[in-house]
């Protein structure tokens, strides 16, 4: 039977991540929501036809989602971590 208490302790439910994992994280998921929005706003080029803004406009709010997302992305992870949600 191998011992558990060898495996990274970090690993464990309800350890709180170091800051720089925190950090990484965080931007991974803005990144996450930043691509999401400009795929549903492609699609919606494509199916049904323009938008209110242009390109520049797009990358505008894209850069504001992905910034929101990796925000709130930060400010939550340690909270579903310590509750073993994640």
């Amino acid at each position: 039977m191998a011992d558990d208490s060898a495996e990274g302790a970090a690993d464990r439910p309800g350890v709180p991540a170091t800051p720089r994992a925190r950090v990484r994280s965080a931007a991974l998921w803005g990144l996450v929501g930043g691509f999401a929005f400009l795929v549903l706003a492609q699609g919606y080029l494509l199916v049904i036809g323009g938008l209110p803004v242009g390109y520049v406009g797009l990358f505008v709010l894209a850069g504001g989602i992905a910034v929101a997302s990796g925000g709130i992305a930060y400010a939550v992870e340690h909270r579903l971590h310590a509750k073993r949600r994640t």
